[in-house]
């Protein structure tokens, strides 16, 4: 670290990023020695039975569970949005919340179906943050302070967390991000959001392309690249997946918008996201391409571009249906059934 970071708000993330714990190679051990006695032929559940080895790693359980698996939502409201980047007012943002609050939105039937805990954090949504067009998102302080609220999400105690958000106009703060991280035309990164014409899509373009010039002397640190043009729910998505890290508790990731997220911390780190699952492939902008600089493989693919968490909320119902596979399966022993024949 040099001494300008270590001057930096940005010091005790650095520094938290230096403490991350790796995975309990002997729980992956004990947890394919189990799956090897049950009435299946091995490696026949494929992915699946990967899901378990990971939940195992990261929870250091030989005896992985998911009995408190929380979706977190994080809502933010962005400046940009005065640039006509979205199909939506920013009014949405408070309207959303209160169709959450209400129960009326789609992640609340998802994490009803698949008996998940459910979580808002409202991130100010009264009060956009800067136009990244014109100057940064958040000053580095207020950044910070953004990612420690984000990091409360695990503070009630969870062993699997779903991070997503819900924000007008996040989709071209992501797409800003994107670029900024790995370079290329602004109009490689921007997608249609809450459903662009041509013309709004060339604006969202537009948009990306003048942020990363007004920041052009700022943007070689991954962390100034989330201040500056990222947004609180954004910032509350990357300390939220940090502190997971820190305390052992697995992260699903949603979609586009949560990737970036993810996306920043993997630029300051290049292990910072080996507890992450990634829930989906959005059909949001380059989220594919993202995964694959990631290195993660979406568990699902369904065209899906909604955001608060509804990509990883199905993820997680489908990690339940693999855990139930490997806890309550009987094994050769059990069944009374023949194992594989010996050469």
């Amino acid at each position: 670290m040099t001494s300008d970071q270590a001057a930096s708000p940005f010091a005790d993330i650095r520094r938290l990023l230096t403490e991350m714990p790796g995975p309990d190679g002997d729980t992956v051990a004990a947890i394919r020695a189990r799956d090897a006695q049950l009435t299946k032929p091995p490696g026949s559940l494929g992915r699946l039975e990967e899901f378990v080895e990971w939940l195992g790693a990261w929870q250091g359980k030989a005896k992985p569970t998911l009995d408190r698996p929380m979706v977190c939502v994080f809502a933010g409201s962005h400046g940009v949005v005065e640039r006509g980047v979205s199909a939506f007012p920013a009014a949405v943002n408070r309207q959303m919340l209160d169709n959450f609050a209400a129960g009326g939105a789609a992640i609340n039937q998802l994490c009803a179906a698949y008996g998940l805990g459910f979580r808002v954090f409202d991130l100010a949504v009264d009060m956009p943050t800067g136009d990244i067009c014109s100057g940064p998102a958040l000053d580095e302080k207020g950044c910070v302070a953004t990612m420690a609220f984000g990091m409360e999400a695990v503070a009630a105690g969870t062993d699997c967390l779903a991070v997503g958000e819900m924000g007008i106009g996040n989709t071209t703060v992501a797409a800003a991000i994107y670029a900024a991280l790995y370079g290329g035309e602004a109009e490689h990164w921007v997608g249609r959001g809450t459903g662009l014409d041509a013309a709004g899509l060339d604006r969202k373009a537009q948009a990306v392309r003048l942020a990363l010039e007004t920041h052009k002397d700022h943007l070689s640190d991954p962390l100034a690249v989330l201040a500056r043009l990222g947004g609180r729910e954004i910032a509350a998505m990357a300390g939220a997946i940090l502190a997971a890290r820190l305390q052992r508790v697995p992260v699903v990731l949603d979609g586009y918008v949560a990737t970036a997220a993810a996306a920043v911390l993997h630029a300051a780190d290049p292990h910072a996201l080996d507890h992450c699952l990634a829930g989906h492939r959005s059909a949001e902008g380059a989220h594919g391409e993202v995964l694959e600089r990631l290195g993660l493989t979406p568990v699902l693919s369904l065209d899906m571009r909604l955001g608060e968490a509804s990509g990883a909320a199905l993820a997680l119902g489908l990690l339940k249906g693999a855990l139930a596979c490997h806890r309550d399966m009987a094994t050769f022993e059990q069944a009374g059934v023949s194992g594989k024949s010996a050469d």
